[in-house]
């Protein structure tokens, strides 16, 4: 399978390949995804806001875990 130029390196090692090596979950992942892409597509400043907003995510949720444990203490 053919990949899109904004995923296409010097080194062919794919965002995907990166994600499954550090088992990063969906918002972390997606994260980088966008990272990696930003400045490579139409909108850069889009990618960044993206990536960040995944990262936003993920913080809320580890937020609501560590607030769901202490409550349950």
């Amino acid at each position: 399978m053919t990949k899109p130029t904004h995923y296409q390196t010097e080194t062919n090692f794919d965002v995907i390949d990166f994600c499954k090596a550090y088992d990063l979950n969906f918002n972390r992942g997606s994260a980088v995804k966008y990272l990696a892409r930003a400045g490579k597509k139409d909108n850069e400043l889009q990618d960044l806001r993206k990536a960040l907003d995944f990262l936003q995510r993920e913080i809320e949720y580890l937020e609501q875990q560590r607030n769901s444990l202490k409550s349950c203490q």
